[in-house]
């Protein structure tokens, strides 16, 4: 395997176009017989991940390859209300992690990266970060590594007949932990 060069950097409205491909592929749509990245910007539960990016809260970074300016993931945060839920929704204060990698740079550690850089921009705004992810996801390791805890009872049937988990990383034990 390659050693990628890539920078991490944080996300900006002219990043809009890309996160919507990045959800595209976070919401496993091209694996859906035919759908595209139209169809994420059509979804009613898809489009208030990406749509107005750049509002009051939100962050998030994206990496791109060096010496080409080829963006090749993406992970956001965007704090949902008990009236406008992700996915993931625990509460008001806890905003939603979205990643996502294109298929031919995963398992590389982009996307620990991404994470890693997120992680540490939100613990100085918020206590914890929420994710909701597919049973079957191969990241769900990487989330557990990283910390996350799958929430007991949270198991629900997602849209495609499979079984979803919301997850949550305390922020303000991990902050705790590294003071003491």
């Amino acid at each position: 395997m390659e050693n990628l060069n890539y920078v991490i950097h944080p996300l900006t409205q002219q990043d809009e176009p890309f996160l919507w491909q990045m959800l595209y592929e976070a919401a496993h749509l091209a694996e859906e017989s035919n759908l595209t990245v139209q169809d994420a910007m059509n979804h009613p539960e898809l489009l208030k991940y990406v749509e107005n990016w750049g509002l009051p809260g939100d962050i998030g970074f994206a990496a791109t390859l060096v010496n080409s300016d080829v963006s090749v993931g993406a992970a956001w945060l965007r704090l949902f209300t008990k009236n406008n839920q992700g996915y993931g929704y625990i509460d008001d204060q806890t905003p939603e992690l979205a990643i996502a990698v294109l298929p031919e740079y995963r398992n590389q550690g982009i996307g620990t990266k991404l994470i890693t850089h997120l992680i540490a921009a939100a613990k100085v705004v918020h206590p914890s970060i929420s994710l909701s992810s597919r049973k079957s996801n191969p990241a769900l390791r990487l989330y557990q590594r990283l910390g996350w805890q799958i929430i007991p009872g949270s198991e629900t049937v997602n849209r495609v007949g499979g079984i979803s988990l919301k997850m949550k990383l305390d922020l303000a034990a991990m902050q705790e932990a590294i003071t003491n």
